[in-house]
C-alpha cells in the first residue's frame, strides 16, 4: 500500500543530525572524553588456554606494585550465574556467566580483575600474577561439539530461564524445528532439488569505538555506570545479576556512542568497572583495546546453513527445508535467537509459491570466543545460504537470476512461510527489483564481458528481508514534556549509536507537534530519567519508540487544546473540536480568540494547572519486514583474482525513510560492512583456539577505496502500524552484497563460493580449474 508524505514537513525529508556540529568540531562527547581522570584503571588478565581449570592465583607481588589498588580472583566474585546478552527478560540467552569463572572456556576468558590507580601500575601488575591451569582438551570444532563427551559448561549451576531447547549435558545451547507441509513429499514431486551447505564465519563488528566504562558511587550509595552501550535498562538489569544488588542501587547512562553494530548490545566491558567500584567505592574505568575486542568481545555466530530447494521446471519455488548448525562459542549471548533468524528471515522471500517447508537448528557450545549480536543477527547467513542457492537454481535451470526471484518473490499480502504467522500488509519488493534492474541496465547489458585485457565484468543480484522489531516483545517508549519557554523536551531510553535516531525522533515529534525539529531537546538513555524502552537493537528504535513518541506528541497537542480551552473560555465540546493548534498558538476560530504555545507553557507551570506532558510505551504485535534488492557490478582480474566493485545498486522498501539523508547512510554502512564479509574479512584459529585474527594488520576490512559507487534509491510501502508509515532500516541493508556478489563471481569461475570470505587465491584457483576443464 502507498500513501503520499509529500504534505509532511519534517519527516521524509533530508535533514542534519542534531549533533551534527558537535561530531565535525571535535566536542568532548564520547566517553573517554567525559570520564573523570582520576578513576582507577581496570584490565583484566586473560587465559592463554582454551579449556582450562584455574588450580591457583598468586597475586600476593603483583599487589605490591605501587600504585595497585586491589586484585580479584575467581574467589572474590559472587557465585550466582547470569548472561551478558542485552535481553528483554526472561532471557532467552542461558544463564552460563560468572564475573570471574574458575574453569575458563576460551583462550582471552577473563581470569582476574586488577585495579591501579595508573595504566603502567596495572600492566606491570598483570604481568606479575601467576597462574597455574590444568589444562583440558577444548571443543573447537562446532560440528562434533553436540553430544560431545567433553562438556564446555559441566557444572550444575547452568540454568536456562526460556524452553529454548537448551541442555548444557550436550553442549546445547538451543535447538528447535518448525515446518509447514509435507516436504519430503512435495520435493519427491519436484522436477528439480537443488541443495547446498554454505559456511560463514564470526565477523567481527569493528566499531571505531572500542567497549568502554567508566563507574563512580554518588552521594546516596548507589552505583552509576556510564558505558557505551545499546540497552542501558537492560545493562542494569544484568550487573544488578553478576554483583547481587538490587537494581534500584544502579544507575545506568551513555555518552555519544562511537559505534556499536550488535556488539553493545552484550555486556562485554560493564560488569569489571562495576565491580571494582562497588567493592572499593573508588571511581573506575575500563578501555578495551582493540586487541581485546578482537578477541575477548562478541562477534557474529558462525553458522554452517545446509539447503535444499523443490522445484518445477519452470522456475517455481515449491518447498524449501533448511538446517542451520550455530556456533555461540564458550558462552550463550543471543544463540538461541540469531539462529532463529537464519530461516525465518529469508524462507518468507520464496513464499508466494511455497507448498511446504521445514526448518532445524542446532546451536552448540565450543571452546573459542563467545559470539553475540551483530548486524543482520541471523539473517545474514540464512540469506547468503538461501540465495546464493537461488541462483544455482535459475543457474541449472537456464533462467535469468533476477526473473526466478520475479517468479516467486514474496508480495504484499502473499503468505510468509516461518514467519510467525504474521501478516504481510507493506511490501514493494517487486518494485525494489524492477528499480534496481532498471538503474544497472540489466536487460540491456551481457551480465559477464569479457574485456580483453585480462579482465571480466560481471553482475550479481540478490533480495533480503528483516524484521522492525521483536514482536509482542520489546517495549519502547517516550516522555515529551512542554517547557515554560515553549519548546519541547524529549525522553527517550533508546540509544543513538552514530546512526543518528535522536534525530528521527525529535522529526517524527516535531512533525505532529508542529514545531522546527531542533525545538525538541533530546534527552536519551538514562534509566533513572527515561521511561524503560528495550534499548537500540533489532531495527526497532525508529518503528516502536518512534511510534511511542508519535503517540505521545498526539497527546501533548491534546493537552495543549485542553488547557487552551480553558484560557480561551470555550466550555461545550463543539467549541473546544473547533480549536485549532498551530504549532506556535491555539487559535480560536469562531471568536478569533488565540493563545501562544509560550503563554500556555508558563500558565501551565502554576497551579491550579499541571504541567503539559504525556508518556507512552508501544509493544508492536508484529514485525513488517523490510526489503531490499542489491544488484553489484565487478571487475574480475583472471591473472591474480581479484575483486573490484564498479558499482553497486541498493533499492529498499523501510516504508517511509523518516530522515532520506540518514536512511541512505545506513543503507551505504551495511553494504560496505556485507562487502566485508563477503571479501575481506577471515576468521582463523590455531589448533590450541588460539584466534590469529586479532588485528587489523590480520583482520582486514574495506576502506572506501575499496568500495566504488554505491547507488542507493528508496521504493517505499507504507506500514500502518510504523510511525508516518515507516518500519526499519538497519539490519536489512548488510544482507544482500555477500549472495550478490557470489552471484556475480560465478559469472567469471563458472561456480559457486560456499563459504565466505571469497578471497581471490580461492577466485584464482576456480579460474583455473574452469581453464583446465575447457582444455
Amino acid at each position: 500500500m502507498m500513501k503520499s508524505t509529500d504534505d509532511l514537513k519534517y519527516v521524509n525529508k533530508k535533514l542534519p543530525k542534531l549533533d551534527s556540529m558537535a561530531l565535525v568540531t571535535g566536542k568532548p562527547v564520547y566517553l573517554d572524553d567525559v570520564a573523570p581522570k582520576d578513576c582507577l584503571i581496570v584490565k583484566v588478565l586473560r587465559s592463554p588456554h582454551a579449556s582450562a581449570v584455574i588450580e591457583s592465583i598468586k597475586t600476593d607481588k603483583a599487589k605490591l606494585v605501587p600504585g595497585i589498588e586491589d586484585i580479584y580472583t575467581w574467589e572474590d566474585v559472587p557465585q550466582h550465574r547470569f548472561t551478558m546478552a542485552g535481553q528483554t527478560y526472561p532471557e532467552p540467552s542461558p544463564y552460563d556467566r560468572l564475573i570471574l569463572d574458575r574453569r575458563v572456556r576460551y583462550v582471552g576468558d577473563p581470569v582476574a580483575i586488577v585495579a591501579g590507580a595508573t595504566e603502567k601500575a596495572v600492566d606491570k601488575a598483570l604481568k606479575l600474577i601467576k597462574v597455574s591451569y590444568i589444562v583440558e582438551e577444548p571443543v573447537l570444532d562446532f560440528h562434533k561439539a553436540k553430544d560431545n563427551p567433553i562438556l564446555v559448561h559441566p557444572e550444575d549451576s547452568w540454568k536456562s530461564l526460556c524452553p529454548v531447547g537448551a541442555d548444557n549435558k550436550r553442549n546445547l545451547c538451543a535447538c528447535d524445528e518448525c515446518s509447514d507441509g509435507d516436504v519430503d513429499a512435495v520435493m519427491a514431486d519436484c522436477d528439480v532439488v537443488v541443495e547446498g551447505t554454505y559456511h560463514t564465519k564470526a565477523n567481527q563488528q569493528t566499531m571505531m569505538e572500542t567497549f568502554r566504562t567508566y563507574c563512580t558511587m554518588d552521594a546516596y550509595g548507589r552505583l552509576n555506570v556510564v558505558s557505551s552501550t545499546q540497552i542501558v535498562f537492560h545493562v542494569r538489569r544484568i550487573i544488578s545479576n553478576a554483583l547481587g544488588i538490587p537494581k534500584s542501587k544502579i544507575r545506568v547512562t551513555k555518552p555519544r556512542i562511537g559505534g556499536g553494530f550488535g556488539a553493545k548490545q552484550s555486556v562485554v566491558a560493564e560488569v569489571f568497572p562495576a565491580f571494582v567500584t562497588w567493592k572499593t567505592g573508588k571511581p573506575s574505568r575500563m578501555i578495551f583495546s582493540r586487541k581485546e575486542s578482537q578477541i575477548a568481545s562478541s562477534p557474529r555466530h558462525e553458522m554452517e546453513v545446509t539447503v535444499k530447494i523443490g522445484a518445477s521446471k519452470d522456475g517455481t519455488i515449491r518447498a524449501i527445508d533448511m538446517y542451520t548448525l550455530s556456533n555461540t562459542g564458550a558462552y550463550g549471548e543471543h544463540g538461541p535467537t540469531t539462529v532463529g533468524l537464519s530461516g525465518h528471515k529469508s524462507i518468507p522471500l520464496y513464499g508466494r509459491n511455497a507448498e511446504a517447508f521445514r526448518f532445524r537448528y542446532d546451536v552448540v557450545y565450543t571452546n573459542v570466543m563467545s559470539a553475540g549480536a551483530y548486524r543482520g543477527y541471523g539473517a545474514t547467513q540464512g540469506v547468503f545460504a538461501l540465495e546464493s542457492l537461488v541462483s544455482e537454481l535459475a543457474d541449472k535451470l537456464g533462467m535469468d537470476p533476477t526473473v526466478i526471484r520475479e517468479k516467486n518473490m514474496l508480495m504484499e499480502g502473499t503468505n510468509m512461510p516461518a514467519y510467525y504467522g504474521e501478516p504481510n500488509d507493506s511490501c514493494a519488493l517487486d518494485r525494489c527489483m524492477a528499480r534496481a534492474k532498471e538503474i544497472i541496465g540489466w536487460d540491456s547489458r551481457e551480465r559477464v564481458k569479457d574485456m580483453g585485457n585480462g579482465k571480466v565484468r560481471s553482475l550479481g543480484v540478490a533480495m533480503a528481508m528483516q524484521g522492525s522489531c521483536i514482536s509482542n516483545v520489546d517495549v519502547g517508549s517516550a516522555t515529551i514534556k512542554l517547557n515554560d519557554d515553549g519548546l519541547f523536551t524529549l525522553m527517550i531510553g533508546s540509544a543513538d549509536m552514530g546512526t543518528g535516531c535522536d534525530t528521527i525522533l525529535a522529526q517524527i515529534a516535531a512533525e505532529v507537534l508542529q514545531c522546527p525539529y531542533d525545538h525538541i531537546m533530546v534527552l536519551a538513555a538514562d534509566t533513572d530519567a527515561s521511561p524503560y524502552d528495550a534499548g537500540s537493537y533489532a531495527s526497532s528504535t525508529t518503528f516502536v519508540t518512534g511510534k511511542a513518541v508519535e503517540q505521545a506528541a498526539m497527546k501533548v497537542v491534546d493537552n495543549i487544546l485542553e488547557n487552551a480551552a480553558v484560557w480561551l473560555g470555550v466550555t461545550d465540546e463543539t467549541g473546544r473540536e473547533a480549536l485549532r493548534y498551530e504549532g506556535d498558538r491555539v487559535y480560536d476560530p469562531s471568536t478569533g480568540k488565540e493563545i501562544s504555545l509560550a503563554e500556555i507553557a508558563q500558565r501551565s507551570m502554576a497551579m491550579p494547572h499541571h504541567t503539559i506532558e504525556a508518556t507512552v510505551s508501544n509493544c508492536s504485535p508484529t514485525s513488517p519486514p523490510p526489503f531490499m534488492t542489491g544488484i553489484v557490478e565487478i571487475e574480475v582480474d583472471k591473472e591474480t583474482g581479484s575483486v573490484e566493485i564498479l558499482n553497486y545498486v541498493a533499492v529498499v522498501d523501510c516504508g517511509t525513510p523518516i530522515n532520506r539523508n540518514l536512511a541512505r547512510v545506513q543503507v551505504e554502512g551495511g553494504i560496505g560492512q556485507g562487502i566485508g564479509m563477503a571479501l575481506y574479512e577471515d576468521i582463523q584459529y590455531g589448533s590450541n583456539g588460539r584466534l590469529y585474527n586479532n588485528s587489523f594488520m590480520q583482520y582486514k576490512i574495506p576502506t572506501r577505496q575499496d568500495i566504488h559507487d554505491i547507488h542507493v534509491e528508496f521504493e517505499s510501502s507504507y506500514e500502518d502500524r510504523g510511525p508516518f508509515g515507516a518500519k526499519s532500516i538497519g539490519e536489512i541493508v548488510i544482507n544482500t552484497p555477500s549472495p550478490a556478489l557470489n552471484n556475480a563471481i560465478s559469472g567469471v569461475t563458472g561456480c559457486y563460493f560456499h563459504e565466505l570470505p571469497i578471497t581471490p587465491e580461492k577466485i584464482l584457483m576456480a579460474i583455473r580449474e574452469k581453464e583446465k576443464a575447457a582444455k
